[in-house]
């Protein structure tokens, strides 16, 4: 069986894409979503779990369901792969394979397209592992996105995808940032975004502005912007010996202040 843990905003349609797909899946989630193939209770869960696709939220909740509260290192007896798809710190995800046993494969596999690419089927995978692991996956993977990019070894990934995302974090606070000023110069704002698509300010929020969930929201701890304040910690906490992080400090910062736009 194939288990998908973490049933939010992004592995809720992750997990009906593989189910469409013809996939054996259950979901499990900390939170009753309500649904007859999710399941609040582990042991409903774990003792049939072969391959393991992780979506929670962050590191704590990764050591809850790996190794603490849900411990599917201990309650899985049948699990042989782990697909980390969550956005988290390359060192913690290094560190992962000295704490699971050498017989499962893990693979890390963060995705990027927001809410509207995993309802659409058109997520873009960054993947970290062997070759013959990545084949073996693609299978899989393609139920639930269209790009797959191997970045190398167990852990480039993760690396990757901290780097996108530092630059989609960039991208938010600057858009967020020009549409402001907008407003206050009397500027219409889908004109400007109509100009600023075929100019050198187009980037990804701009061009799909009125389809990604979080692009008018203001900053919460547990909400998309405040997700994008977590995974600027994650690409510092990997940034290169004396790297100056003045830059991305300050993106993070002005993420935190976002307010709701109407």
């Amino acid at each position: 069986m194939i288990g998908l843990a973490g049933c939010g905003r992004m592995g809720l349609p992750m997990l009906a894409a593989l189910r469409d797909g013809g996939a054996h899946v259950k979901g499990f989630d900390v939170v009753d979503k309500g649904l007859s193939d999710t399941t609040t209770n582990i042991m409903a869960f774990a003792p049939e779990v072969e391959t393991l696709f992780s979506v929670v939220r962050d590191e704590g909740e990764t050591n809850a369901l790996l190794f603490d509260t849900q411990n599917l290192m201990g309650t899985a007896p049948k699990l042989r792969r782990v697909f980390i798809c969550s956005t988290l710190s390359p060192r913690y995800i290094l560190g992962l394979r000295n704490r699971v046993p050498s017989h499962i494969t893990l693979i890390d596999a963060p995705m990027s397209g927001a809410v509207i690419a995993a309802e659409n089927r058109t997520l873009s995978f960054m993947l970290g592992g062997t070759q013959s692991d990545i084949d073996d996956a693609k299978p899989l993977l393609a139920l639930m996105g269209q790009h797959f990019h191997h970045m190398g070894a167990y852990g480039a990934g993760m690396q990757a995808k901290v780097l996108n995302n530092l630059l989609a974090a960039s991208h938010t606070a600057m858009t967020r940032l020009v549409l402001d000023w907008a407003d206050e110069a009397g500027l219409d704002t889908q004109h400007l975004l109509n100009l600023i698509e075929t100019s050198s300010g187009q980037n990804w929020l701009t061009s799909g502005f009125d389809t990604i969930e979080f692009a008018k929201h203001g900053y919460a701890p547990d909400n998309s912007i405040g997700i994008l304040v977590k995974d600027v910690s994650a690409a510092l906490d990997a940034a290169p010996d004396g790297a100056d992080t003045s830059l991305p400090r300050q993106v993070q910062a002005t993420i935190r202040s976002l307010k709701p736009r109407s």
